[in-house]
């Protein structure tokens, strides 16, 4: 099959690209050169420029399939089409569940999105990210045929090459064990490992399946999450904190908010995702490979998460006790 990867050179792209090369796939790479310009040398790399919309790298070539990894505005998407004319192939777009609504979200597919965000809106945050996420959707739907047209909504992407620190905090501080302070211990995460995701995306473009996949793995209370997350051989006491200690130091827990309206984006069931071929691996497997990476690379301060003096901050004294009901402890293994 003849693949083109619209952005692949960082994290899910980069995964993407490494299991269409191992399964024999002959794979082009639409991206700017910047990130990681040394992988993939059997793959044919086209450079260009989302931002200014740059695609001229593509005026030749046709593919049975495309995967639109790096699709973040509204136009991202129609310049890319505009630029392939009918040379894409079957289009899989990486949307996520940031796309619904969570004020009118249910657990399925069928949820509703966010509404369009203001005409022309570039800025990229949390606030916009949704909204602009089920915008690129729309487009493609409404510039594709329903059968060509393939979106993916994972929740949180783990594994190894995250550049966003995220999953690669509690990783590191589940293998050091000890004293670990949390907050919001019942609060649901659901996550999906990036090379599970990658081989979704790579089924779909061979079976060309059509429609919407919340592309997730089983989801459990942050506590649960955490405890498979935990090194067997370290024990660990998981404390709540609470969110006044947190907001005392300014700093935020990766991935949990405590934020009750964003409960149906983290309880998804991807029974859509299952039944097209979506296989997941224990997540305690895409904690151990985290930390490998994260030790290969030499454990640098992280972009996100109280770093370790914080966290000692963060922590009562051993002796120290409070009612029942304002403190939460959980010990494992």
């Amino acid at each position: 099959m003849r693949l083109l990867v619209l952005g692949g050179t960082s994290f899910v792209g980069r995964h993407l690209v490494d299991t269409a090369l191992d399964h024999g796939h002959e794979v082009t790479i639409f991206h700017r050169g910047r990130t990681n310009p040394q992988l993939f040398h059997q793959a044919d790399h086209r450079l260009g420029d989302r931002g200014p919309g740059d695609y001229s790298a593509l005026s030749t070539g046709s593919w049975d399939a495309t995967v639109d990894v790096s699709a973040y505005l509204p136009r991202h998407v129609e310049q890319a089409l505009d630029a392939l004319g009918s040379r894409h192939g079957h289009y899989v777009l990486v949307s996520s569940v940031s796309a619904y609504d969570p004020e009118q979200a249910t657990r399925d597919e069928g949820s509703p999105r966010f509404a369009p965000p203001a005409p022309d809106t570039e800025r990229i945050d949390a606030e916009t990210y949704g909204p602009l996420k089920a915008a690129c959707e729309r487009l493609a739907e409404d510039r594709l045929a329903s059968s060509q047209v393939a979106i993916v909504r994972p929740t949180y992407v783990v594994g190894p090459y995250d550049p966003t620190d995220r999953f690669t905090y509690w990783s590191r501080v589940m293998d050091s064990g000890g004293r670990i302070p949390v907050a919001w211990p019942d609060e649901p995460l659901q996550v999906i490992d990036v090379r599970d995701l990658a081989a979704f995306m790579l089924r779909l473009t061979m079976t060309a399946a059509s429609g919407i996949f919340d592309a997730v793995g089983p989801y459990a209370p942050l506590a649960a999450f955490l405890a498979d997350l935990a090194a067997p051989e370290r024990p660990y006491e998981l404390v709540d904190v609470g969110a006044e200690a947190l907001d005392t130091l300014h700093v935020s827990l990766p991935m949990v908010d405590g934020d009750p309206r964003n409960r149906p984006l983290m309880t998804r069931l991807g029974t859509r995702a299952v039944e097209a071929g979506l296989d997941t691996r224990p997540l305690g497997t895409s904690a151990s490979d985290t930390v490998a990476w994260d030790i290969a690379r030499g454990r640098p301060a992280l972009r996100v998460g109280p770093s370790a003096d914080q966290r000692a901050m963060l922590m009562p004294p051993v002796s120290w006790s409070s009612p029942p009901g304002e403190q939460t402890r959980v010990t494992g293994p």
